[in-house]
């Protein structure tokens, strides 16, 4: 159903082979426009400023959901194609595969594995939906999510810093397994300071949102807006009324200072969770979202945290992202839930 470009083929007329990926999975366009019924209104899965995403399903029966990129991404095809051949390896539970890709003409499309139970944000901010999620499924998400970005950061053949950690950016599969769906276009390395700032306003941390200076701890902080999105079942984005705090995460850190950080549970679990649990979660999530990068942990401390009952150091305060800062609060969207530019990237780097 796919073909292997090898050495041995020659170069197309349209350039979509080359000799230097051999192993390099490819699907060709016709097979592609079969599959999702020439990517037609029918199918389509969902939109957004890297191009539009449909579902298809090859001749074998098998699911597919095909990303087909804007012709804007501003990519060579060597690069494009090299990052593809690495990225293709990643094997890991909490991470979307990611089966191949189609070169043709001005086409460039990534071919993932298909999953039915959509993502993230359809769930936890939607009133009846996220009432379907108790606790204890709550917590196999953030613990999911936390051993994919460890897998990412440390455990892969890559060292990859997503950074555009999000809610949409999360998708599930048939048992609700939490997997991160990561787009690939990042520099050629690693970066101490980048001017193409790629995440998602309410996610950013303060260093990369107001210098473009990234990190593992970048991730770090999204992770941990994710936590407190997932136990409140509020956007970090949204303000409720009478609140001092321009967003969740300043909320949640007044609530916490006068004791009272179980108050931001979501009213739709009904008590019905271990508040010590609880409460480590709300703890672990402070300390991810503090203002000083270095003061974060790792994402292997975090998951041992979140596996261990050692005692846990005190957060110090967060990043207030939208504090004293209207332009950057401004150029949010509403709910908060589109990236700068509405790009989703990440930076990959080999080991």
């Amino acid at each position: 159903m796919m073909r292997q470009l090898n050495q041995d083929s020659s170069e197309e007329e349209n350039g979509t082979q080359s000799s230097t990926h051999p192993n390099l999975p490819f699907f060709s366009f016709k097979m592609i426009m079969t599959a999702t019924r020439n990517c037609g209104h029918e199918n389509k899965l969902g939109q957004g400023g890297f191009g539009s995403v449909y579902k298809g399903c090859l001749v074998n029966g098998q699911e597919i959901a095909v990303k087909r990129l804007s012709k804007h991404s501003g990519q060579g095809k060597e690069e494009f194609k090299n990052e593809v051949a690495l990225l293709v390896k990643l094997q890991h539970r909490n991470l979307v595969r990611l089966l191949g890709c189609c070169f043709e003409k001005e086409e460039r499309m990534l071919v993932y594995e298909y999953l039915p139970n959509k993502s993230l944000d359809f769930f936890i901010f939607d009133q009846n939906q996220r009432s379907s999620l108790d606790w204890g499924i709550r917590f196999e998400i953030i613990c999911g999510i936390a051993r994919g970005v460890l897998y990412l950061h440390q455990d892969s053949r890559l060292k990859i810093i997503h950074r555009d950690l999000k809610a949409s950016n999360i998708l599930f599969d048939a048992p609700m397994n939490p997997k991160i769906m990561a787009r690939i276009f990042g520099e050629d390395e690693i970066q101490a300071i980048t001017q193409k700032v790629v995440d998602t306003f309410g996610y950013m941390a303060p260093e990369y949102a107001m210098e473009g200076r990234y990190s593992t701890k970048t991730d770090v902080f999204s992770y941990g807006v994710l936590i407190m999105e997932i136990i409140a079942g509020k956007r970090n984005t949204h303000c409720g009324t009478g609140r001092a705090s321009p967003n969740l995460i300043g909320h949640v850190w007044t609530l916490w200072t006068e004791g009272k950080a179980m108050d931001i549970v979501d009213p739709v679990l009904n008590q019905s969770y271990p508040s010590v649990m609880v409460l480590r979660c709300i703890k672990i999530e402070l300390l991810c979202v503090q203002e000083n990068a270095m003061n974060r942990p790792s994402m292997l401390e975090v998951v041992f945290m979140l596996c261990n009952e050692s005692p846990l150091c005190q957060p110090q305060k967060p990043a207030f992202l939208f504090n004293g800062n209207q332009d950057l609060q401004d150029s949010s969207t509403s709910g908060g839930g589109s990236s700068i530019n509405e790009i989703t990237e990440t930076t990959i780097s080999a080991r």
